[in-house]
């Protein structure tokens, strides 16, 4: 054991100083005992942890990576980075945990018993570190006639509170709980959606975001109206309303503008682009917490990062340039650890639900939580989804001497992505021909799918292997935030990157808040927020703003020559950034 200040001045040595990244490490990721005392002090023991289970699970089958090999990817954030839930759970043999990150679960049942239910199942994920997704849609209306005493319903809004509340009231040993409400935008109450966040006291344990339809947008594009209705998918709706597309479009942008909610979900090409939806039981209803992965009710997912900066020789020079061939090593390699994972969460759902089964609660009553766990297994068993993504894209382009948002940085980003996609989908491939394909799996079912059809066209070899062994898993990439894993990440030449596909500079320096641990008494308290929470906050130094000025010897006075110039967020242009979003995810004609 380590007491919590020793281990934060290791983690602070470990770290070069960065008394930030000490503290999320210590606070969120270090390995803790049963009785919440620290058993790690640094990441390397982490990475050793975590290596050391990859291992494992790698011996089971053919062609297995070392120890020393994972544990070289792992090493000081520099190659491969897995997600908050993956650090914390793989290895941890004191805590029962998911490994997966985020769940979405099925949308409640339009009565009371049905959205009790619903928040049930959104505490039992919580309370095992997990985010959670649903969609609303199905809630009626304000004013629609129920059999119940109240005679009528009261609408979305206070079940909306309800299921925020449940959020904020689980507890997560000081991780911040993680909710997403989404809402078809032909509802009805689509107004109240867009509102209800205008009272900062509402809504505040949950994100929302809206399923916007092609019907809506080529409304709102032609000038039209829109139809409203409930249910949202029934082609005899009871309840039906034209709206002017346009007026209700500025409401949502409004809305966005001032509080960054509502979000936009573009649900048909969601639903036309992810082949998970070929699969009846895999079919799209929600998103996770943060948006960045559409899932099937109980289906769920670990998220593991690459660290895009690591891959570009020479940073910061003339001589800069990417090496593609160790990425795409990387790459392949990181999808073998992504469905390693998936064995260890199986491993770790057996014995969440060994300990419900030990419970000494009568059957009745965690009849609720063990359908859960089982429905979630299944899930992750037959479809064996993985999450590889990337993250320090704006510095791997700053890296390269290019400004976020230019034409040749969205180029370079299209082949990133290209790259990621490519070597995934050759190791899933090669994982089913070793491992099997997901159980799941059917050529008759993905036949023609649009978006597989685009890694067949750029490397027809990989479809020969793929009619032969099939993939082993239904889904494999998206891209997270990698928020406080950002923070962690200490590439090999000692500097920090930015987080996901985000801009290669928020601030030159800013404050940053990190909410505070309510059983550490002795965090120093800067500020408290609105709810009482209260939180830490630290000064923070563009990193590699300052590793541009040291290589190239200059000074804050020159930053009008670094590639960090007009590359803010307040600086880079709305459509460069709609560009480069459109680069990841193939809306330009090079990209697969």
């Amino acid at each position: 054991m380590v007491s919590f200040q020793e281990a934060i001045q290791q983690s602070t040595e470990y770290f070069e100083g960065n008394t930030l990244a000490a503290n999320v490490f210590v606070s969120k990721y270090a390995l803790k005992n049963e009785n919440g005392e620290l058993v790690e002090a640094t990441p390397e023991q982490m990475h050793r942890r975590l290596a050391k289970e990859f291992a494992r699970i790698e011996s089971k089958y053919k062609n297995p990576l070392s120890e020393e090999k994972i544990f070289s990817y792992l090493d000081k954030f520099q190659y491969v980075i897995p997600q908050g839930s993956p650090m914390a759970g793989i290895g941890n043999k004191y805590q029962l945990m998911s490994l997966s990150n985020c769940f979405v679960i099925p949308p409640p049942h339009d009565s009371m018993s049905g959205i009790t239910y619903t928040m049930g199942e959104e505490k039992e994920i919580m309370k095992r570190r997990g985010g959670v997704g649903f969609d609303i849609s199905p809630i009626r209306p304000k004013g629609m006639q129920t059999s119940n005493a109240a005679g009528t319903t009261d609408g979305i809004a206070v079940f909306m509170d309800d299921f925020s509340d449940a959020c904020r009231r689980t507890a997560q040993n000081g991780r911040r709980g993680a909710l997403m409400l989404t809402i078809s935008v032909h509802h009805p109450e689509i107004q109240t959606f867009i509102d209800i966040k205008k009272d900062k006291s509402r809504v505040t344990g949950a994100n929302i975001s809206i399923r916007l339809s092609d019907e809506f947008m080529e409304a709102v594009r032609d000038g039209k109206d829109v139809e409203l209705r409930f249910p949202v998918d029934s082609p005899t709706p009871k309840v039906r309303k034209m709206v002017d597309a346009r007026a209700l479009w500025t409401e949502i942008v409004t809305a966005a503008h001032a509080s960054a909610e509502p979000g936009l979900l573009f649900w048909d090409p969601i639903m036309k682009y992810c082949p998970a939806n070929n699969y009846p039981e895999y079919r799209t209803s929600s998103t996770n917490p943060c948006g960045e992965i559409t899932l099937s009710p109980y289906d769920s997912c670990r998220l593991l990062l690459i660290n895009t900066l690591s891959f570009v020789n020479q940073p910061y020079t003339k001589n800069a340039a990417v090496n593609w061939v160790h990425f795409a090593e990387v790459v392949r390699h990181s999808q073998r650890l992504m469905d390693d994972i998936i064995d260890m969460e199986l491993e770790s759902i057996d014995r969440i639900l060994a300990k419900i089964a030990n419970d000494p609660e009568p059957e009745h009553i965690k009849a609720a939580e063990k359908r859960l766990w089982t429905n979630i297994r299944q899930a992750c068993e037959r479809g064996r989804r993985t999450g590889l993504g990337v993250t320090a894209v704006g510095d791997f382009v700053a890296a390269l001497g290019m400004r976020y948002g230019s034409e040749e940085s969205i180029r370079v980003v299209e082949e990133l992505y290209k790259q990621l996609a490519l070597n995934s989908y050759a190791s899933s491939i090669e994982l089913a021909k070793e491992r099997g394909a997901f159980p799941a799996f059917s050529h008759d079912l993905e036949r023609n799918d649009p978006f597989l059809q685009r890694i067949w066209d750029a490397r027809p070899d990989f479809y020969e292997a793929y009619l032969k062994y099939g993939r082993r898993n239904i889904a494999n990439n998206t891209t997270a935030p990698a928020g406080s894993a950002s923070i962690l990440v200490k590439a090999v030449m000692g500097f920090g990157t930015t987080s996901g596909i985000e801009n290669a500079v928020f601030a030159a320096f800013y404050l940053r808040r990190k909410k505070i641990n309510p059983s550490d008494t002795n965090a120093r308290v800067d500020f408290v927020d609105a709810q009482g929470d209260k939180w830490t906050e630290y000064k923070v130094y563009n990193q590699g703003f300052a590793a541009w000025k040291e290589i190239n010897q200059k000074g804050d006075e020159d930053v009008e020559q670094s590639p960090y110039w007009k590359s803010t967020i307040a600086d880079v242009d709305w459509v460069a950034k709609v560009e480069m979003q459109g680069a990841a995810q193939k809306d330009r004609k090079s990209v697969v």
